[in-house]
């Protein structure tokens, strides 16, 4: 199993007839998937997603995969086909159309209608080129065959690259529920075809490898959901991603069974859901959804709520609900229902947004005390099938932190892939198919670019190193006026802090080590205001750390007296 290694050079050129395959998101992390294809020197991207900030990059809105290595190449990209319309894989296509607005952008009718409001916010009309599963179309070198999966928002794609160097199979994110609620069923049956005229690179899904057996039908949560709108005495609050256009039917059939009204909270939730009924994916019986102003007419028991914020985002409707920031009032009486995931990393957010709601008095049904949620993605067992219906060459798994690379190899290599063609790369890693072989040959820049407001970019590693720094540590700004011709202090520096626990005489002690740098300066003929401006920083930084175990950002001004 080849591994990638920090000492990876720089690419080299791509040999003759190669597939070059380069991902520069989406691999040793949950998001902003990007997979870049070259050949015959032309360029054919797979989803740009973006990424979602962890707690310790405050600040940040979005994260974006880095362009840096397709840049001076915009020309050469021939599309950018993008599997579905989830926003770790289409997020990120706003900020690569804005490098150049006409590359055509590929997608089944739900994703490409998800992705034209998205850019409508940017000011922006794509090239859209609308596939459905079974079309196949050619993108300069590269022949695409586009497949039908199923997956936790509807009309996903996987995408089958025929080029000179081989053919690859790129699942994008999918499960394989033998009764999905749109009776549209990953087509093994194309796995199988593919994997008669042979698979030479096999990308696949890896996010729940881990799992063993197979994803629970989305079917199965029916009796759950159904029950909580039978029985709930008042309100029922449903929060649920505001693509989830599958678990949202159900939740209508429900209430339209149980005689209540719905009501769509939150701009995305409002918006995806009329783009999805429009289109034909949501089936609204008549009358059933309700604008704000009706709602409040119903009486309690009559009433549905759904809206976002399932993953205790903080400015989403639930987590505002849950802090008495929003105009709809939780109380005792009322049911909340998280019909989602525990995404890693924000457990304690959405264990926060539960203790909010039922401290107000709701009862609250999630995954950890309902069946209210199955997974979007394969698990091990469906993995396998798939693995020995292909029968790939090569296998490189896409989609998920190392663990679940890993265990995805481990699978691949378990059904009888060769241990040397199961390749594990990470976000930048270039990974070439020449003759029928996968191999690790190289990597490229793939740096976190962080959105923050309308900077793209602006804030870097050492930035936010500062704003943790700052949230943790505090800040002190020293004031110090120095005599240009004695280099000493013309009077006591003034100090501020801000986040640093202080009182009236906490800074007294510091005063003689300024004095005492400035004297050492002094002597040594260092004069220059930034110069002093480091060393009393320096000097400060140190004091702190001695006498109060912090590190504060230090700001010193230095003033010529």
């Amino acid at each position: 199993m080849s591994h990638p290694h920090p000492e990876l050079k720089a690419a080299p050129p791509l040999p003759d007839g190669g597939l070059r395959v380069t991902a520069l998101g989406g691999l040793g992390e949950i998001g902003r998937n990007m997979t870049v294809f070259e050949h015959a020197g032309k360029l054919l991207i797979v989803d740009c997603g973006v990424l979602f900030p962890e707690e310790n990059q405050p600040g940040v809105d979005v994260i974006l995969p880095d362009f840096t290595s397709i840049r001076d190449r915009l020309d050469d990209i021939v599309a950018v086909v993008l599997t579905h319309g989830h926003e770790d894989h289409i997020g990120g296509v706003p900020y690569l159309l804005r490098e150049r607005r006409d590359i055509p952008v590929v997608g089944s009718k739900l994703t490409l209608a998800f992705l034209e409001a998205k850019l409508k916010e940017h000011g922006i009309r794509p090239r859209a080129v609308r596939v459905r599963e079974g079309d196949r179309r050619g993108f300069g070198p590269f022949d695409c065959e586009f497949v039908a999966v199923n997956h936790s928002i509807p009309d996903g794609l996987a995408v089958a690259l025929r080029t000179r160097a081989g053919l690859v199979l790129h699942t994008g994110d999918f499960k394989m529920d033998q009764f999905p609620l749109d009776d549209r069923i990953t087509d093994l049956r194309a796995f199988a075809r593919l994997g008669e005229e042979g698979v030479d690179l096999f990308l696949t899904d890896s996010t729940n490898a881990e799992v063993p057996g197979f994803t629970t039908s989305e079917r199965e949560l029916n009796p759950a959901i159904e029950q909580v709108l039978r029985t709930a005495p008042r309100r029922v609050i449903v929060s649920s991603f505001a693509s989830h256009v599958h678990r949202i039917q159900q939740v209508l059939d429900a209430a339209h069974q149980h005689g209540r009204k719905v009501a769509f909270v939150g701009r995305s939730m409002v918006r995806n859901m009329g783009i999805a009924r429009d289109l034909g994916y949501l089936k609204v019986p008549s009358g059933l959804v309700v604008n704000a102003k009706e709602l409040e007419k119903l009486p309690d028991h009559r009433i549905t709520l759904v809206c976002t914020g399932s993953q205790g985002e903080p400015m989403a409707a639930l987590s505002r609900m849950a802090n008495r920031d929003h105009a709809i009032r939780i109380g005792k009486g009322d049911t909340v229902l998280l019909a989602s995931s525990l995404i890693p990393g924000n457990e304690n957010a959405i264990y926060r947004v539960i203790n909010g709601l039922t401290r107000w008095g709701a009862n609250v049904v999630h995954k950890g005390n309902a069946k209210v949620h199955v997974s979007g993605h394969a698990s091990a067992g469906e993995l396998v099938y798939c693995y020995n219906i292909v029968r790939p060459r090569n296998v490189m798994p896409v989609h998920g932190e190392f663990r679940h690379l890993r265990a995805n190899a481990d699978l691949a290599i378990r059904t009888g892939v060769d241990p040397e063609r199961v390749v594990i790369a990470e976000d930048g890693v270039v990974v070439d198919l020449v003759d029928g072989r996968a191999s690790i040959v190289g990597k490229v820049p793939a740096g976190n670019v962080y959105v923050d407001g309308m900077e793209v970019g602006g804030a870097t590693e050492a930035s936010l190193k500062d704003r943790v720094t700052l949230a943790q540590e505090g800040v002190i700004t020293v004031v110090a006026l120095v005599d240009a011709d004695t280099g000493a202090l013309a009077e006591a520096p003034d100090f501020l802090a801000r986040g640093f626990v202080h009182d009236e005489s906490t800074f007294e002690p510091v005063i003689p080590v300024i004095e005492k740098t400035l004297a050492t300066a002094a002597q040594e003929g260092v004069g220059d205001a930034h110069q002093l401006e480091q060393l009393i920083a320096r000097a400060v930084g140190n004091w702190a750390f001695r006498a109060h175990r912090r590190r504060p950002l230090i700001i010193p001004v230095v003033i010529d007296a």
